[in-house]
């Protein structure tokens, strides 16, 4: 296949909303075929998620209230990237501020759109290790995160009964798992 074959192109299109966050657009597009289509997509500067495993082999996890869903969600550490930032020093910074240690190694694995229909958020995934507490880091203000350590087998459990139902974080830790660990 070649990408020809399924690419679409822009002919124009319009910002429709500027966040802080993300940028909604409305594009108009030519499709492969001639016609014509509208797509609207959400920009994003792209984020870190973090495995963050301790020298015990339990790993951090986070809970939070997550506002757009209206729960409390059990996560991996995980943070947008600020401008111009490199997504290891973000996985570094977040994993101080989100769980009060700081990374000594911080290995790349991957990454991933989080939901290609309608947004171009890419997030990296790292195995951060060799954690030292970081009494100087400090959570965002408006971010009150529960720091949960758990066993790989532990954490299996609860994705087999549903109870962790994050993509960033069942994506991140598929990555690792899939790794050996």
């Amino acid at each position: 296949m070649n990408i020809a074959e399924f690419e679409e192109t822009k002919i124009d299109g319009r910002t429709v909303f500027e966040g802080r966050i993300l940028t909604l657009e409305v594009d108009r597009v030519r499709l492969p075929d001639g016609g014509e289509s509208e797509r609207e997509v959400i920009r994003h500067r792209g984020a870190a998620v973090m495995v963050p495993v301790t020298d015990s082999g339990e790993v951090l996890f986070v809970r939070q209230f997550r506002y757009a869903t209206g729960e409390l969600l059990l996560e991996l550490p995980a943070g947008k990237l600020d401008p111009g930032e490199d997504p290891a020093t973000c996985a570094s910074r977040e994993t101080a501020e989100e769980t009060g240690y700081r990374p000594q190694a911080v290995e790349r694995m991957g990454e991933f759109y989080t939901a290609p229909g309608f947004c171009d958020e890419l997030i990296s995934a790292f195995l951060v290790t060799d954690l030292v507490p970081a009494p100087e880091a400090e959570a965002d203000a408006d971010e009150l995160v529960e720091v949960v350590p758990l066993t790989v087998e532990s954490y299996t459990e609860m994705v087999a009964r549903g109870e962790i139902r994050d993509a960033k974080t069942l994506a991140a830790m598929a990555m690792w798992m899939g790794r050996g660990g």
